[in-house]
């Protein structure tokens, strides 16, 4: 059987808002989660921001990137930019087997410590790359003109 004594629950919360009001300011402060949910700030020594170390697999290489728990996949593709060569419109990065958009927060998806992120190139694009490439060869353009005066023909 649970009791309730709602009198010292009260006289508890009561004399702590005292004793902490009176000496250190006792101003709560708010913040706004990217979710929308509004809290009471936390108090960190390091600096504010929680870190976390994501693991960046390329296939071939691996990389390990802090970065703020809160900070969405679009930041950190402009990280991986920087590491990789790989602009932020060519990359896809894919967290537990799903693709995720620029917009959504690591720490809403659900992205801890050590996690793993695989870095995919974006084929619509990398076939785009090497079409310039194609044609940007000097032999390339003498064999679509010779093609273009047999059409006419």
């Amino acid at each position: 059987m649970i009791r309730l004594r709602t009198k010292k629950l009260f006289k508890r919360s009561s004399s702590s808002k005292a004793s902490s009001g009176g000496g250190g300011g006792g101003d709560i402060q708010w913040e706004v989660r990217p979710g929308g949910m509004l809290v009471q700030k936390r108090e960190c020594g390091e600096g504010g921001v929680e870190m976390v170390t994501v693991r960046i697999s390329t296939g071939s290489n691996l990389h390990d990137i802090s970065i703020g728990a809160t900070a969405t996949f679009g930041e950190l593709k402009m990280v991986v930019a920087m590491v990789s060569g790989l602009e932020p419109e060519e990359q896809r990065l894919l967290f537990k087997g799903k693709e995720r958009e620029d917009a959504d927060h690591l720490h809403m998806v659900g992205v801890r410590d050590k996690d793993k992120v695989l870095l995919l190139e974006d084929p619509a694009i990398k076939e785009r790359k090497l079409r310039a490439m194609a044609m940007a060869r000097p032999g390339s353009q003498v064999m679509s003109s010779g093609c273009h005066t047999i059409i006419e023909v």
